[in-house]
């Protein structure tokens, strides 16, 4: 056990007695009812009891299938890292999940097809892309600002519904371009809703492996999945058709480097083109991996500002000495370090992906325990994130453990964008994004919750607030 160090607080913080924001409180025994079995169904958070915050490693065996948890660094390094080739396959509850959305793109392919499609995208998030990028970012977010100081006073908005908007408009003008409007993002954004709604995340064949059990998925939701993939599809194939027929050509989007239309600084393997459906296939991860888990981790700051006054203050203190009141450049997030640390510190406590899991290609041994070829392997950021071991008071929000000075966390014990191999291709793209909108956002605006609302977690593929976040605004007069 003394051979892991635990991220202490600073001594500044140490001793400030403060409330714990939501969590998900552990049962008292592990998987100890069928109740729990279908809670897992739709909440993968529910069933993890008390001892698996402090455990290095664990396992555990449903019928034919049998799971094995990492929760230790030196545990997860082995499967992420240094064994990546036996762990390069997601599970198949993953798989059956999202391929028909995505097809083979690069969420759920693996081996050769995965490292020539992540080497064909990988150009699309070089680092000097990022000022044109950052740009978009902020003038999305003053748009945004601008529409909520037309509301009445202390007029009530969803915040999840907001960052949602936000984050789609932004990612749909660095992958499609100006010309995507805001109601076919919508409607990409209110598909994808309904297709995590009706996908079962985890079917009773996969969870027990048991394949001869594949009819008893539920035909109803299947319909409805298939039917919201189809409305994305559609959506997509007529943005990237009107994106082909463009005369102007010199606008560099994401979307036209995977068409091919520009050369990046490494250029792609060009053994690897990218038929239309590919593109298709790539440009959904790409609009859902950077919509999706930023919205939600920006919705979850929110509500953490307004459950921590104190934290707020910090904030609001950073943003009128830094920025005065004008909008943020890319230049600014280096002199933003408390704003980055609140942004850290919330995908820290609610991890935009909470569960990473890979099927094992062959047998292995991890720390002493002997893995079967198809054992499921699970790395989950939600319990790696509030490990007791890793870090003092795990449940608490205190955005200091993230300022300059301080000892970073293991890259392998803080993974809000995986890591290894595999590791987010937007991760550069998902930070500056959060840190620009709150920035943007929190040094125009306050938020609080509506006193009635019952705050929730819902985690099907992401992890966001159940039943949404109706807050009301309040205009600041900074500076």
């Amino acid at each position: 056990m003394s051979q892991f160090k635990r991220l202490d607080l600073p001594e500044s913080v140490r001793e400030i007695d403060e409330p714990v924001p939501i969590t998900v409180r552990p049962p008292t025994q592990w998987m100890g009812d069928i109740k729990s079995l279908f809670e897992l169904r739709t909440n993968l958070l529910v069933v993890w009891p008390e001892r698996a915050y402090r455990g290095l490693t664990f396992d555990f065996q449903l019928l034919n299938q049998h799971y094995f948890v990492c929760n230790s660094p030196d545990t997860v390094r082995h499967v992420f890292l240094d064994e990546h080739d036996n762990y390069d396959r997601k599970s198949p509850q993953m798989r059956n999940s999202l391929e028909p959305l995505l097809g083979d793109g690069l969420f759920v392919s693996d081996g050769e097809l995965w490292k020539d499609r992540r080497a064909y995208c990988a150009p699309a998030f070089e680092a000097d892309r990022l000022p044109g990028f950052a740009e978009i970012m902020v003038e999305s977010a003053q748009e945004l600002a601008d529409q909520w100081a037309t509301l009445p006073p202390h007029g009530m908005v969803d915040m999840l519904h907001e960052m949602a908007k936000l984050t789609s408009r932004i990612i749909g003008r660095t992958i499609f371009g100006d010309d995507t409007s805001d109601a076919e993002a919508a409607q990409v954004v209110n598909s994808f809703s309904d297709y995590q709604k009706a996908i079962e995340q985890l079917s009773l064949a996969d969870t027990f492996g048991l394949s001869f059990l594949k009819w008893m998925r539920n035909p109803l939701a299947r319909i409805r999945a298939m039917r919201a993939a189809s409305k994305i599809h559609e959506v997509i194939d007529h943005i990237i058709a009107r994106h082909e027929t463009r005369t102007d050509k010199s606008t560099v989007t994401l979307l036209s480097l995977l068409l091919g239309e520009h050369a990046g600084k490494n250029s792609a393997p060009k053994r690897c083109p990218l038929k239309l459906v590919d593109v298709r296939n790539e440009a959904i991860v790409m609009f859902m991996a950077g919509h999706e888990t930023t919205a939600n981790s920006l919705a979850w700051a929110w509500y953490l500002l307004d459950h921590h006054p104190r934290a707020a203050t910090l904030l609001h203190e950073e943003l009128d000495r830094v920025l005065g009141g004008r909008a943020p450049t890319l230049d600014d997030v280096a002199h933003l370090p408390y704003t980055r640390a609140v942004f850290e510190e919330t995908m820290r406590l609610y991890p935009p992906v909470p569960l990473l899991s890979r099927q094992a290609r062959a047998s292995d041994e991890i720390r002493g325990k002997q893995l079967k070829p198809d054992s499921i392997v699970l790395v989950l950021p939600w319990l790696l994130h509030r490990h007791e071991l890793f870090w003092e008071k795990p449940d608490h929000f205190f955005p200091e453990r993230f300022l300059p000075g301080q000892t970073r966390p293991d890259k392998f014990v803080y993974v809000p964008f995986s890591v290894g191999h595999r590791v987010c291709l937007g991760l550069r793209f998902g930070l500056t994004e959060g840190i620009l909108c709150l920035a943007t956002l929190a040094q125009r605006f306050e938020a609080k919750l509506q006193p009635d609302h019952v705050m929730g977690i819902e985690c099907r593929l992401t992890l966001r607030p159940k039943d949404g976040l109706p807050m009301t605004l309040a205009p600041r007069h900074h500076g």
